[in-house]
């Protein structure tokens, strides 16, 4: 398995182990992705061994269901603006992604999703930074496979994102900042992403991305050994959620690589919240945690964006 397959696999059987899913429907999803019977259930296990070690109280005891994303905001943060659909041309053919226009942009930023594609909570994300003041583009992924709205069932979405080399990812996000850069010409860019998208923010500063101004991932894995040197002009704020070791387990290293490079940056492990805590249409939503963050991306944006 890639790094990404790994990642989103470990996730499903953690989503399982926190009650979020079935057994059944961790199997089939741990399907799509190529991960057999046995192997699926090696995998459940020890991800349940970790789960007792880290987190023994806070595990969900019973699913958890999703709420539908809302324009009207969370406690502290901004009503979404309205997105619209577009497309733009990219390394390996046409993209696609939602369009959130600022009244008067301070600067551009890049959205990118978690590894649900781009649905409608990440279009209120590209929304909320627009009523902020910041023009942004949530780009779809899924492009090259007709979108993300092709794919009428969520998981195979994602077995999807677990096929694509990261390179594509890299060269599709590349596009997306040019795409940004021409609607706001003259302002600096940013990129935020998600879960399996904030692992794409570091991949993408390990790629030497030099136009980033600020850089944002939440609760994101850390690509082996990363060398951060040729974002030499990102400012990083990564956040973090204290209950998620998978992924907080790698701040040291994330610290240790931006500190030899040089960057600006600064990395922040929320209390008491979990993987996604910022996802209000999601079970593991921690809303006083996701203030304290949208707070902090927005002074960081004010100090290096704007």
């Amino acid at each position: 398995m890639t790094p990404l397959q790994r990642y989103i696999a470990e996730e499903i059987a953690t989503d399982h182990v926190d009650g979020l899913l079935s057994r059944r429907e961790a199997l089939r999803r741990l399907a799509l992705l190529g991960v057999g019977t046995a192997a699926a259930s090696a995998l459940i296990a020890a991800c349940s061994t970790e789960n007792s070690k880290e987190k023994p109280t806070t595990a969900a005891s019973s699913p958890a269901t999703s709420t539908p994303p809302s324009a009207a905001p969370p406690p502290g943060m901004a009503t979404a603006l309205p997105t619209e659909p577009i497309t733009f041309p990219g390394a390996h053919g046409q993209l696609q992604g939602a369009w959130a226009q600022a009244a008067s942009p301070r600067g551009g930023v890049l959205v990118i999703h978690e590894n649900k594609g781009l649905n409608d909570w990440v279009r209120t994300v590209a929304g909320r930074l627009a009523g902020i003041g910041y023009s942004a583009l949530a780009i779809d992924l899924l492009s090259e496979e007709g979108g993300t709205a092709t794919f009428t069932d969520p998981a195979a979405a994602t077995a999807a994102l677990g096929t694509i080399p990261p390179e594509r990812f890299v060269a599709d996000l590349r596009s997306g900042l040019d795409e940004v850069a021409r609607r706001t010409p003259g302002h600096k860019l940013a990129v935020v992403g998600f879960c399996f998208g904030g692992g794409l923010v570091w991949r993408l500063l390990a790629a030497g991305e030099s136009r980033l101004a600020v850089a944002v991932p939440f609760y994101g894995p850390l690509p082996d050994n990363p060398d951060f040197a040729g974002s030499k002009n990102a400012a990083v704020l990564g956040l973090y959620g204290a209950l998620d070791q998978r992924v907080t387990s790698s701040e040291p290293a994330a610290k240790a690589a931006l500190d030899q490079a040089g960057l600006v940056n600064d990395l922040i492990v929320e209390p008491d919240a979990d993987h996604a805590f910022f996802n209000d249409s999601g079970p593991r939503y921690n809303p006083v945690a996701a203030a304290d963050a949208w707070t902090r991306v927005q002074d960081w944006f004010t100090r290096y964006l704007a």
